[in-house]
């Protein structure tokens, strides 16, 4: 089985393609930094001998991602299953940011998401099931001010793979939505858990369990994942709270913690 996996080239999308490696699954993999994704392809055939084919392309780009449909239907690779993993934000306040970098976060986090998604599906095989996981995030089940954009981006992955799971199960085709808290994958990452202090650490989730969990899960059928006791406990807990309250909760923590993110990357 093939797998594609964008956002490929580090971090949480080189983490899965490592996973899926390790399963010895064939890999299908992109990113808009070509260079840092073909370092990636080759580690990954070094350590697990498995097929890794490559295609650099910007996903926010029509006709780039119909290169990338066509270049894996003239290989014969066939898809079985999609890792939606490439996204972006920005941080400060919303008045702070220009608009075209919240316009940015839209154009990625959803609109490049469900291109990818639509047009991937002309890949797969169908006689057998069909795999899709989109990256959510733990900021997707809240109100959150100072990152209002994202988390609202985040919001609308997790409703969208609930509704399409739901609208093509009758297809063979499984959607999961992963909604992790942090996850130490770049040093702006390890910046932004140890700003947030003691709830930083505590939502914070081993990127090498959530990936390994994740296609377990959705080689099992499930439509949710929210790693660490933490972050459902949080979860469930947010139901009994109005979301003006947690909005209000969550600005004063997230005031604190980008003024020290901030400044630390400022350094």
């Amino acid at each position: 089985m093939f797998v594609l996996i964008t956002g490929a080239s580090g971090g949480l999308g080189r983490a899965f393609a490592l996973e899926c490696a390790r399963r010895g699954c064939g890999l299908y993999v992109t990113d808009i930094d070509a260079q840092g994704l073909e370092r990636a392809a080759v580690g990954i055939r070094r350590q697990y001998g498995v097929p890794v084919e490559t295609y650099a392309c910007d996903i926010t780009d029509d006709s780039a991602v119909d290169g990338l449909i066509q270049n894996a239907q003239d290989k014969g690779i066939a898809i079985g299953m999609l890792f939606n993993v490439a996204g972006l934000d920005f941080e400060g306040a919303f008045q702070k940011r220009s608009f075209n970098d919240l316009a940015s976060i839209l154009r990625v986090n959803i609109e490049a998401t469900l291109r990818i998604t639509h047009k991937a599906l002309k890949l797969r095989d169908e006689k057998r099931d069909f795999y899709i996981v989109f990256v959510s995030s733990l900021a997707s089940l809240y109100p959150i001010p100072l990152k209002a954009t994202y988390a609202a981006s985040k919001r609308f992955l997790l409703d969208f793979s609930i509704a399409l799971g739901e609208e093509l199960k009758p297809q063979g085709v499984h959607v999961l939505a992963l909604c992790p808290g942090g996850l130490s994958t770049r040093e702006d990452c390890l910046q932004a858990i140890a700003a947030q202090g003691f709830w930083g650490n505590a939502t914070t989730n081993a990127i090498e369990t959530v990936v390994c969990r994740t296609v377990s899960k959705s080689l099992r059928g499930k439509t949710l994942y929210i790693p660490g006791l933490v972050n459902n406990l949080l979860r469930f807990g947010a139901r009994l709270v109005p979301p003006s309250i947690i909005a209000r909760m969550l600005h004063k923590r997230w005031l604190q913690a980008q003024q020290q993110w901030l400044s630390i990357g400022n350094q």
